[in-house]
């Protein structure tokens, strides 16, 4: 395992340096085939009949795995590496099992996992979203021979997850492809309170000085980030992060949701669209450029990740951006009341063109949700084991463990209830809950866990939070938004190139038309070259792979 250590953080390097890469191209011959070998699970995907062995904790074993995940995004900057992190130290006591870990640098996950794949070189488990963020999605990962099919050793050694996905149905249906194949351990929002954390945030103290309401519209957007870079000196009214793409919560409907569109697909009057390719698209990159080219944007957009935005907020450089409700609101609101006491941070609603219309689109997940995924690799030695420790996190001990971490450390039981001690919510170093939550725990971001509600209750310390996911929910999104689908292993590789080259063309025109370095009616030349490169066919296999999900 030291060799793949070493040989991962070096392809991290590398990967940051190839941004460019492709995944699933460059497969390890040693490993082709396996990975659609092991399950034996029939059509509903449940495999062998029979109770699953349980898993006494912690294992007694002097085996280690190799664990390759990014650093979470609360984690930048407080702790270098996942070794370094309570939570990830107590997993292993838990468990009984060793883990040795290494990470891409932080946004930069999807490139260095390409060149990971690529060596041949793989970890035990890989901590990734295999369904969105890999081309041709995971039955394409299984096929090439990097991650396990999952049936039989869940119908084996998980029985924790195995109870819970045969006590939740419509649940069992999105963690499994097409074929039955589990693929990976999920992460869950079992409650429908948890699916909704994230929206448009503005300083509302800046509003009530300037006497402007809370905006609404477009037209409302607009002179409200006018007067904040007049009135407020903010170098960067709207700030936001653009790693790994440009506005990359803009992927749910935030201010392009007012125009009737998203940066994916979405389903309308029963028909799979794809947002760059409709009008209201175009319309988005007009508001957008005009915004830039007055400096109600921040200036480095291209390229500001989290720490820049971080930076943008604390500074008083930025008055509103899109984040969440927790790592947002909560990580900030006693950063900038340090700077200014008077500095609140509110929500706004989505944004809409004529006010009183309801949003269309806006953040609402699934209760199955792609983040924080674990899949066993086909180069694991010993994925019994992996399975038995991934299936902790399903188990009642589990469950308050990853939720809230150590008993008489970051929480305390009183009356039954799980409550985070003050070492969290109040830190003695100034830390934000978000901050300390998750270097205990991770109910406050994702992983192979079910997330309970009681940490949301908590987590959302301010009212300002508690109103904010109230008003975010004031979406239609749920009508629009496409369950977790999957493309067949025969239509993976095709509908993979077809997307990688459209989303390379989509990113680049969204930069170089925002930007100003071309002309808005560039994008009627984009949309051409879209539909040149097959999009009618990525919408094709979209519509059959949403049929079949129908029918699962």
């Amino acid at each position: 395992m030291n060799r793949w250590l070493k040989s991962s953080l070096s392809l991290a390097l590398a990967g940051a340096l190839l941004a460019g890469c492709t995944s699933g191209g460059g497969n390890n011959g040693n490993n082709a085939g396996s990975g659609g070998q092991t399950g034996g699970a029939g059509a509903d995907g449940q495999g062998a009949a029979g109770a699953a062995e349980q898993t006494a904790y912690p294992l007694q074993t002097d085996k280690q795995l190799a664990y390759w995940a990014e650093l979470p995004g609360n984690l930048v900057g407080v702790q270098p590496s996942l070794d370094e992190v309570p939570f990830f130290q107590e997993w292993q006591k838990r468990t009984g099992v060793k883990l040795e870990f290494a990470s891409p640098p932080s946004g930069q996950a999807k490139e260095s996992l390409n060149m990971l794949l690529a060596s041949g070189d793989l970890p035990d488990l890989i901590e990734f979203n295999f369904l969105d963020g890999f081309p041709g999605g995971p039955e394409k990962a299984i096929k090439d021979g990097y991650i396990l099919r999952l049936n039989d050793y869940i119908d084996k050694y998980a029985p924790n997850l195995k109870r819970f996905l045969q006590d939740n149905p419509d649940i069992d249906k999105m963690v499994k492809t097409d074929s039955g194949s589990y693929y990976a351990f999920p992460f869950i929002r079992e409650d429908e309170y948890l699916r909704v954390f994230q929206g448009p945030i503005i300083r509302q103290d800046w509003l009530d000085e300037l006497g402007l309401p809370v905006p609404e519209t477009i037209d409302d957007w607009t002179a409200t980030l006018r007067r904040f870079k007049e009135k407020k000196g903010a170098a960067a009214p709207l700030s936001f992060v653009s790693k790994p793409r440009f506005f990359q919560e803009s992927g749910n409907g935030a201010f392009l949701g007012a125009f009737g569109v998203t940066r994916g697909f979405y389903q309308e009057d029963g028909q799979i669209k794809f947002g760059p390719s409709e009008p209201g698209f175009k319309d988005y990159l007009e508001l957008f450029r005009g915004w830039y080219a007055e400096g109600l944007i921040d200036k480095n957009a291209a390229t500001a990740d989290g720490k820049a935005l971080d930076g943008n907020i604390v500074s008083g450089a930025a008055g509103a951006t899109v984040a969440n409700a927790g790592g947002g609101i909560g990580k900030w609101q006693p950063l900038v009341q340090a700077k200014d006491p008077k500095a609140v941070l509110a929500a706004a609603p989505y944004p809409v063109l004529n006010k009183g219309d309801k949003p269309k689109f806006g953040q609402r997940n699934n209760a199955y949700s792609p983040e924080g995924i674990v899949a066993v690799t086909t180069s694991a030695e010993d994925p019994e084991l992996a399975v038995r420790m991934l299936d902790f996190g399903y188990s009642e001990e589990g469950r308050l463990f990853f939720n809230f971490g150590t008993e008489g450390v970051s929480y305390e039981m009183k009356d039954g209830y799980p409550t985070y001690t003050d070492l969290l919510m109040k830190n003695p170093d100034k830390l934000a809950p978000a901050q300390m939550i998750s270097q205990y725990a991770r109910g406050s971001y994702n992983g192979p866990f079910i997330q309970d509600k009681r940490y949301a209750e908590q987590f959302f310390a301010l009212q300002t939070q508690r109103d904010a996911v109230e008003l975010w929910q004031q979406t239609d999104s749920a009508s629009y938004n496409l369950p977790p689908i999957t493309p067949t292993a025969e239509e993976s590789s095709e509908y993979a190139t077809i997307m990688n080259d459209i989303n390379t063309l989509v990113d680049e025109m969204t930069l170089k038309i925002i930007l100003g370095s071309e002309p808005l009616d560039a994008y009627d030349d984009y949309l051409a070259k879209m539909k040149s490169l097959r999009l009618d066919r990525a919408i094709e296999i979209q519509t059959a792979a949403l049929a079949r999900y129908s029918s699962r």
